[in-house]
């Protein structure tokens, strides 16, 4: 391989990790072709991309990002998962991926530029998606507002209903 050639891998790779939100480091040893295709595919269907390089390349593409601070964690068959957007849909893709196959190994993350382990990857991956806590969040909004409104409407309706009874209580007095 060309250096030029060496230099653009490494020039990609270090924009992807620039725009990652959230680096997952794996070990992909002992998967074949097809499995490492198919963990691909679920990947890039929540968003996520799935590298393999050289660890030279990795180490030399995380300068100046979140990833500098897992550098010497490069080593062995490495390869990373990038989310661009989501950081709960890849955890989801990778935990559920590493029960059905054992070869995957999970090692750590980096989020927010804090490196995370295994244990906090498997607790973020049970937490529900991004669209399932925005619709949560819209439910309660929508529902707070709807109460307000009726609380506002409540306070002219009594004081109707108390002008009404003094107005019948007059009727029937005189």
């Amino acid at each position: 391989m060309q250096i030029e050639e060496k230099k653009k891998i490494v020039a990609g790779l270090h924009e992807s990790f620039l725009r990652s939100e959230l680096l997952v480091l794996t070990d992909y040893k002992g998967l074949d072709v097809l499995k490492i295709n198919d963990l691909r595919k679920k990947l890039r269907e929540v968003g996520c991309e799935y590298k393999v390089a050289k660890n030279t390349f990795f180490r030399r593409a995380s300068d100046d990002t979140d990833a500098q601070i897992v550098k010497d964690k490069f080593k062995g068959p490495m390869a990373v998962a990038l989310s661009y957007g989501d950081q709960v849909a890849p955890a989801k893709v990778l935990i559920d991926f590493a029960e059905d196959n054992d070869a995957l190994g999970i090692h750590l993350a980096v989020m927010g530029g804090k490196v995370i382990d295994l244990d906090a990857i498997t607790a973020l991956s049970s937490l529900p998606s991004r669209e399932v806590l925005l619709g949560c969040f819209l439910s309660a909004a929508s529902g707070t507002a709807s109460g307000l409104v009726v609380a506002l409407s409540d306070v002219p309706r009594k004081f109707i209903n108390v002008l009404t009874a003094i107005k019948e209580q007059k009727e029937a007095t005189a």
